[in-house]
């Protein structure tokens, strides 16, 4: 079936409910039922009782998501460029009528480093498969240029790039936090070696005893500090460190595959060149055989002509064999770089929830930590509200009184 022309259908006309309307890169208009992922090429009707027309395909595949179904196969319908080829090559006044469905074609996609893309002048904005979420799976399918201008960074391997520099920021995190370990350590060291000042140790009465209670609380408030210090390495330092411990084997794994299937997409798309190549030159030579023909009749250029027609149907069915692998290989690495993104976009969530929580952790161990310093300081405040100077006085005046007779004046 050859589709019709395309329409001057404008973008505002109503279709039934469950229908949606697409371009393929050849400029030809076809739609799709959302619910029965059926296509047409021809307006459905919305009068009940009309059968589909006869131009109509069933198809298991879902709407067009970036060019592609969901499954990686082409969302336009098939491009009757190669349906001709046949038909081409046995019939020598048909040679150049697949020429211009090549040449549209060749107008309404490009190809960039092997994969074919809908040209953005001549295709409408396509749909997302995560509209309003800005997701991997749909914004990394071209490549980047390098900011050296060294060449191209394929988009999946900026996706790459950044898990692995987040695997980077989480390590350095949890150095981060065994420095905050090392300066509690070294701080609850300072306070108990300094509790253990014998400074002022001879101060008496209830000043003393407050005296003394300050120099036990650097004690009890350097037991503090090195709990925290314990905790900070168990509940969020070593977490940290641990938190994959083979991502970068696990990335490296991912890397190889896709870069694995780029490649098979690269070799089937250089045998496409050459299949395309093979038959221009076949369909040259029959063109040459047949105008040779016209000019000198003899049954050995009809041999030839009959030979050169069966070149040139065999070249057509190897670049339509060709074109079939190179979409399977595109379709293999659609499918394939849109479960991997959506996971790496996963495991970057997962990443940032998890350091999420154990920053959480940290803040509420610091937290604890002033509780229990506060609770450290509470027996002084106590002592030093008793605190009483005529007290003391009147204990140690007991204690080291040297008698109570006054001196009087002396008589002549």
């Amino acid at each position: 079936m050859v589709p019709p022309p395309p329409g001057e259908e404008s973008q505002t006309v109503i279709l039934p409910p469950g229908w949606q309307s697409y371009l393929s890169p050849q400029g030809r208009r076809y739609y799709v039922n959302t619910a029965t992922n059926e296509t047409t090429w021809e307006r459905p009707s919305s009068s009940p009782g009309i059968s589909a027309s006869p131009g109509t395909h069933r198809s298991s595949l879902p709407p067009a998501v970036n060019g592609y179904h969901a499954s990686g196969t082409p969302a336009h319908p098939p491009e009757t460029a190669h349906m001709s080829l046949r038909k081409s090559t046995g019939d020598s006044q048909n040679l150049g009528s697949s020429s211009p469905s090549k040449k549209q074609s060749k107008e309404n996609t490009m190809t960039i480093n092997c994969v074919t893309f809908p040209h953005p002048d001549t295709m409408p904005e396509q749909q997302l498969l995560k509209p309003t979420e800005w997701s991997y799976c749909d914004y990394f399918w071209a490549d980047k240029k390098d900011p050296q201008g060294n060449g191209t960074v394929a988009g999946f391997e900026l996706l790459l790039q950044k898990q692995l520099k987040g695997k980077q920021m989480q390590k350095e995190m949890s150095e981060f936090i065994r420095e905050r370990i090392k300066i509690e350590e070294e701080y609850a060291k300072n306070l108990a070696k300094l509790s253990q000042n014998s400074l002022a140790a001879q101060e008496e009465g209830s000043l003393g005893e407050a005296w003394a209670q300050v120099k036990k609380s650097l004690a009890d408030e350097a037991e503090v500090h090195l709990k925290f210090s314990a905790k900070l390495h168990s509940e969020v330092e070593k977490p940290l460190m641990n938190f994959r411990e083979n991502f970068k084997k696990d990335m490296k794994k991912c890397d190889h595959h896709i870069a694995d299937l780029r490649k098979q997409l690269a070799s089937r798309y250089a045998s496409v060149e050459k299949a395309r190549k093979a038959l221009t030159e076949r369909q040259r030579d029959l063109e040459m055989k047949t105008q040779q023909l016209e000019i000198k009749l003899s049954n050995k250029t009809e041999e030839d002509i009959k030979k050169a027609r069966r070149k040139s149907t065999q070249a057509g069915d190897d670049l339509m064999r060709c074109v079939d692998l190179y979409n399977q290989a595109q379709s293999k690495w659609f499918e394939e770089m849109v479960t991997t993104t959506l996971e790496l976009e996963r495991l970057e969530v997962e990443r940032v929830e998890m350091i999420r929580q154990h920053l959480c952790q940290y803040t509420q161990l610091r937290h604890e930590t002033d509780m229990f310093n506060q609770s450290t300081v509470e027996p002084v405040d106590q002592l030093l509200r008793k605190v009483d100077p005529a007290k003391d006085r009147e204990l140690w005046v007991r204690e080291h009184k040297t008698g109570n007779i006054r001196p009087v004046d002396m008589e002549i």
